[in-house]
């Protein structure tokens, strides 16, 4: 017999289960479907020291991710100016600063062949979670934050644009604007019925549910 026999053990509390969340189809992509791929391959902004660009498109039956990419390198900045670079750029602005005449930091956009629009300087990703149910009037955009690396010579990062609903057929607008950098208004159009006609191929993990 050891010492710790000479002592009862408690029973473990019953864990209840919990329920799962599931966001509304405007805040995110749905969680069991595989998406219908779309190669992109468009440049939103070419310079000699920025570039970004749109891959693909991850096309679900409620909306569709956007997957955008950014590689900034060094030209003549000092130590100093390439560290503020660095936060720029690693933060930036889930929520957008704002100058005294106009917004600044990343922000992107659509608009519909419609003429309707959406933003991320607008609403970000927080208010339309926190929207108590609330389904917002469409289409909305959601910027999420892929992260992002680099060192002494270039900085790159990524970032996931949602959105809802899937465009109409025509031509779907993409705009960008990072003034941080130096990055006017700029936009690309994009072919909405590509889009519309890609989520025939989504695929559910569990279809009898």
């Amino acid at each position: 017999m050891t010492f710790f026999e000479d002592f009862s053990v408690p029973p473990m509390p019953l864990q209840p289960r919990t329920t799962r969340y599931v966001p509304p189809p405007w805040a995110a992509a749905p969680a069991y479907a595989l998406p219908a791929v779309v190669h992109l391959g468009k440049f939103l902004h070419g310079s000699p020291t920025m570039v970004v660009a749109v891959k693909s498109a991850d096309v679900h039956s409620t909306g569709c991710s956007f997957n955008l990419s950014w590689l900034f390198r060094r030209r003549d900045q000092s130590d100093e100016d390439w560290a503020d670079v660095q936060h720029l750029l690693f933060q930036p602005g889930m929520g957008t600063r704002r100058s005294k005449d106009r917004q600044t930091g990343l922000m992107f956009g659509v608009q519909f062949p419609d003429g309707s629009k959406a933003g991320t300087g607008i609403v970000g990703p927080h208010g339309l979670l926190e929207s108590g149910g609330q389904q917002p009037e469409p289409p909305t955009l959601v910027l999420n934050d892929g992260g992002g690396s680099g060192g002494g010579d270039e900085f790159s990062g990524s970032c996931l644009l949602w959105l809802w609903p899937l465009s109409p057929a025509g031509e779907l607008r993409l705009v960008a604007q990072w003034l941080d950098f130096g990055l006017e208004e700029t936009s690309i159009m994009l072919d909405g019925r590509q889009l519309r006609e890609a989520a025939a191929g989504v695929q559910q993990y569990w279809p009898e549910e």
